[in-house]
């Protein structure tokens, strides 16, 4: 009942931007940590940037000083903002949330289906 909808990606050129955005929908009640993570051809998926539910924040090294991460829990919405950003950062991008459904007391992890970014040299 819960959904993740990543939105934002799309073909820029090195040293441009792009701001990524993923909400979530559904029976939620509360939502804990949010997440970034990318696959690039070839590779595994690996977390880039993490927010917790007090706004403490943990990026990548690759990350760090180009992209941020927030959140907006009244729109239950988590953004990345990314600039500068390079030919090898080229991958599907996919936010995470853990999510505790309506009427549930655990915690669950939800994934979107991903954004593909595309950084041209």
């Amino acid at each position: 009942q819960v959904q993740l909808v990543e939105s934002g990606g799309g073909l820029v050129q090195a040293g441009g931007a792009l701001r990524l955005s993923c909400a979530a929908s559904g029976s939620i009640c509360r939502i804990n940590a949010m997440g970034w993570y990318r696959q690039a051809p070839g590779a595994q998926r690996a977390l880039v940037a993490g927010i917790t539910s007090g706004g403490i924040t943990d990026y990548k090294y690759y990350a760090k000083g180009r992209f941020t991460i927030s959140r907006d829990d009244a729109k239950n919405t988590v953004y990345l903002q990314m600039n500068s950003l390079k030919p090898e950062d080229t991958a599907v991008y996919y936010c995470s949330m853990g999510i505790i459904s309506t009427g549930y007391s655990y915690s669950m992890d939800y994934w979107g289906k991903g954004t593909l970014v595309t950084v041209s040299s």
